[in-house]
């Protein structure tokens, strides 16, 4: 059956009007949408605990030096095969590699892609003064500065995943001159992170709390791991500055060095 509309006084069926505005005449259901939502709201999730989890390993080097060169020897198999495989972290940074690039894949779908959708965005932020709106423009802007500069640092950890280490680290930051570089990712890095699980909490219902609490929590967190981010980052930076003389050299716990005395007073 046709419905007609009356457009300047000519009858038109409501196909070709369909037609011309690019609808279509017959409602379809498309469940890729909320498949890619789904997707990437995982993805992110995925990465957002595995940089708490990292920050934590990496923060270990507030213990000590021992403690961070345990925490690396235990990922590279040091303590069941009885020898290091670096080549285990490379497979771990290959797997997070492949999150970050299928999560960069499915969020770019929301980017603005123009100088005008930029302007537009940005002209009703600022008219609303909706905070929301602000958070999701700081996600978008950390995005895309994640994309570089997160790209770079796996890119650096899968080929040299035997500079990971007490002295190794620290005269990447303090000699290598990278403290710059990873100061910029540790702020774009937890802004996003935090940013992305509060939209996530928002968006699927869970935790069940008031959305006021729930930006507490996101700020209370964003605080934290950066505290302790910049904390670690000046730990490093305070070794490298320390062991810039002895550049290349790699870290030996003390036990390790008795133990190896012991046994050549034994020969």
């Amino acid at each position: 059956m046709l419905h007609c509309v009356i457009t300047c006084g000519v009858s038109m069926s409501y196909e070709i009007v369909a037609a011309q505005a690019g609808l279509s005449s017959k409602a379809t259901k498309n469940h890729w949408p909320a498949w890619l939502d789904i997707l990437q709201g995982s993805t992110g999730l995925f990465l957002a605990l595995f940089m708490w989890g990292h920050m934590a390993f990496v923060a270990s080097i507030l213990l000590g030096e021992t403690a961070m060169w345990t925490v690396t020897r235990l990922f590279e198999g040091y303590f069941i095969f009885g020898r290091s495989y670096p080549g285990l972290v490379s497979c771990a940074v290959a797997f997070v590699a492949l999150a970050f690039v299928a999560h960069a894949l499915l969020a770019v779908r929301k980017f603005p892609v123009s100088y005008r959708q930029c302007r537009t965005i940005l002209s009703h932020a600022k008219a609303m003064r909706h905070e929301d709106s602000a958070l999701w423009i700081v996600q978008v802007c950390t995005g895309f500065l994640l994309f570089f500069f997160v790209s770079a640092h796996l890119y650096q950890m899968f080929v040299w995943p035997q500079n990971i280490g007490p002295y190794a680290s620290a005269d990447r930051v303090w000699s290598d001159g990278l403290w710059p570089f990873y100061l910029t990712m540790l702020l774009a890095v937890e802004l996003h992170g935090g940013i992305g699980l509060y939209r996530l909490a928002v968006k699927w219902g869970w935790p069940n709390v008031p959305r006021a609490v729930l930006k507490t929590v996101k700020w209370g967190l964003t605080a934290f791991f950066l505290v302790l981010g910049l904390a670690t980052l000046a730990a490093y930076m305070k070794i490298g500055f320390d062991h810039r003389a002895h550049y290349g050299e790699r870290y030996t716990p003390e036990r390790m060095l008795e133990d190896g005395a012991r046994r050549e007073g034994g020969q």
